[in-house]
């Protein structure tokens, strides 16, 4: 599960929650045998055309050289020089600031009707990433500097939807066996076609899985204001917005039809899926019903506040309102105010939700304060024997 680029959900590519298929080397085979065993897996087992591929290999930085060897391994597979784009932005791998590092080549496939360019170009969306060998060969230490692993290592990983769309020749996952049948139920829901609603479609179809597995993780995570509960309740919250403008009756079943089949679907591979399945179909109820008390009058207030809006910003204050008198995230005020092309002021946001936790915490622990205000032992008994009876009533 990866919600690091959710804005990109919603074309037809990107998941948060998408299946991982890859292999490791621990200290055994590197370069050569991994790329090309990649090349022969692709090609060979599912003849995928040579003509159709594209590579990126890591271009070389202050630190280190471009990454020559990669190069000739692709070229001595019949990969040309023009198919082989070496860059700086995403061809390094490492997890944190220090620790295991090194290069990696993502292979590209050409996804479209269109004649397949000459030169390959990362940047063109024609061209979808489905493979990714990182060299993990170096180690980054705290100074910045790099040494050389005593045992290299290989991480390869492939997304099984983006490849399951190749194999079967549809330019869009959400087409592909994976999810067209969470698509046809969607369409069902909503009589409209998917060819003119495909955002919100893949929108509802993919934050309504991933947060089926989170609920279903025995973790126990569940939508909050915090960590990763504001993770999920942002996913939830963000997949009821967009029903809504499917024109679904969000006070119907609709989320519960969709995890449903999510969960038959997968729960075969997925035992957490049987475990927790009640828990799951509870807590997307629960955030479901909780939104859409303020929801509707939430959209009104954002109409209201940004039919004021003359300079094309939002300041803190008006966005700080819909979050805490209608339950915005700040992330989905961001997401309304960009389809009007209105700026939020972030930064504002942020101060005033910490000033505002600042205050809560003040304010509770004053209450203890103020209650005890005399101090005599009587006095202390009682509100101690209060606080008893208030917690065990509830």
């Amino acid at each position: 599960i990866r919600t690091n680029d959710l804005d990109s959900i919603g074309d037809k590519t990107h998941h948060t929650f998408f299946e991982m298929l890859g292999n490791w080397s621990l200290g055994d085979y590197f370069k050569k045998e991994s790329i090309t065993w990649s090349f022969e897996f692709l090609t060979k087992v599912l003849n995928i055309p040579v003509e159709k591929l594209g590579v990126t290999v890591f271009a070389g930085n202050d630190l280190l050289k471009k990454d020559e060897e990669t190069i000739q391994i692709w070229e001595s597979l019949g990969i040309k020089k023009e198919r082989i784009c070496p860059t700086t932005n995403d061809n390094f791998w490492i997890a944190g600031e220090t620790g295991p590092c090194g290069p990696d080549t993502e292979i590209f496939y050409f996804r479209s009707e269109d004649e397949i360019p000459t030169k390959f170009d990362p940047e063109d969306d024609r061209w979808v990433e489905i493979w990714n060998n990182v060299f993990m060969q170096y180690y980054k230490h705290e100074d910045k500097t790099l040494t050389e692993l005593p045992k290299k290592n290989v991480d390869t990983g492939m997304g099984l939807e983006r490849v399951t769309s190749v194999l079967e020749g549809v330019n869009d996952n959400y087409l592909s066996s994976i999810w067209i049948d969470v698509i046809n139920l969607i369409k069902t829901m909503t009589d409209m076609s998917y060819e003119e609603n495909p955002t919100s479609m893949r929108i509802i179809a993919d934050h309504i899985r991933s947060s089926v597995f989170v609920l279903a993780d025995p973790s126990g995570i569940k939508p909050s204001n915090t960590d990763q509960g504001y993770i999920i309740r942002r996913l939830i919250r963000r997949a009821i917005r967009h029903a809504k403008k499917l024109n679904i009756d969000i006070n119907s079943d609709w989320e519960q039809q969709i995890a449903k089949l999510i969960i038959n679907k997968y729960k075969p591979y997925y035992k957490e899926l049987i475990d927790n399945e009640n828990v799951v179909l509870e807590e997307l109820a629960k955030e479901k019903n909780k939104f859409n008390r303020t929801l509707n009058k939430g959209l009104k207030e954002f109409e209201k506040i940004t039919a004021q809006i003359s300079n094309g910003k939002m300041d803190k204050d008006m966005a700080f309102k819909l979050y805490d008198t209608y339950g915005f995230p700040i992330e989905l005020t961001e997401e309304l105010a960009k389809e009007k092309n209105i700026s939020v002021d972030i930064d504002g946001f942020k101060e005033k939700f910490k000033a505002h936790q600042e205050l809560s915490r003040t304010a509770s622990a004053g209450k203890f304060k103020g209650g005890l205000a005399g101090n005599s032992e009587i006095e202390t008994k009682y509100h101690t024997a209060t606080h008893l009876l208030n917690a065990a009533l509830k």
